[in-house]
């Protein structure tokens, strides 16, 4: 009896271990504004994960909001080494250029919201000049087999934000049209999804004044989300 007490008495001593860091914090880069959205799996194989919403408020990150999130259907892959048509969900760091959806834009966003209509196309022809962009009107060079036309994906694209990836400088062959959207049937075909509630949760916070990423990873490994 006399050991588990003197046992007992020098554990509370040591006192609990520390809890870890907010993941921002353990972060190699997290883009330099105030608030991140990270979306982690346990793996490149895994189809679901976390997507956690963070403020940074008084030097610190703290944890807005967080929901179940789906990834591709054959898991993820390095964002700078990844080929269009593999359905596997791109890793890194990525702006957040805008928002959009068939439905309204949701009380309290602050992002530019594009409503979808029947003539919104989100083009994938590599061949086109119009590769990565949203279009109004399907170009000639934009075949409508390697493009999506927005409005045929009612649940998905409700609401949407347009994740950065291969956006800005587009590189032939590495994916075009990788959103953040709600929930379909299943895994995706490369981008981010999350239930419905989620992603209106998400455009009433992110404020582009306070420059929003989104870092897409996993625990561990070469594509470790604290890698970015």
């Amino acid at each position: 009896m006399r050991t588990l007490l003197l046992l007992g008495a020098a554990l509370l001593s040591l006192g609990a271990a520390p809890a870890p860091a907010p993941l921002p914090e353990r972060m190699a880069d997290t883009g330099g504004g105030s608030q991140l959205i990270t979306a982690e799996a346990a793996d490149t194989h895994a189809t679901t994960g976390t997507l956690t919403w963070w403020d940074r408020r008084d030097g610190r990150w703290v944890r807005a909001g967080s929901a179940p999130a789906r990834f591709g259907a054959k898991g993820l892959a390095d964002g700078t080494r990844r080929r269009q048509g593999t359905n596997t969900t791109p890793t890194g760091l990525y702006r957040l250029p805008y928002a959009f959806g068939i439905a309204p834009a949701p009380a309290g966003t602050s992002y530019r919201y594009a409503r979808v209509g029947r003539r919104s196309w989100w083009c994938q022809d590599n061949d086109s000049r119009s590769y990565n962009r949203w279009v109004e009107g399907l170009p000639r060079d934009c075949r409508a087999a390697q493009a999506e036309r927005l409005v045929s994906y009612t649940g998905q694209y409700a609401h949407a934000l347009v994740i950065g990836f291969n956006y800005d400088r587009p590189v032939r062959g590495r994916g075009a049209g990788i959103f953040l959207h709600v929930n379909g049937r299943g895994a995706t075909a490369g981008c981010v999804s999350v239930p419905a509630d989620a992603m209106r949760a998400v455009l009433a916070w992110a404020d582009p004044a306070r420059r929003p990423h989104i870092a897409v990873g996993t625990r561990g490994g070469p594509t470790a989300i604290t890698r970015y």
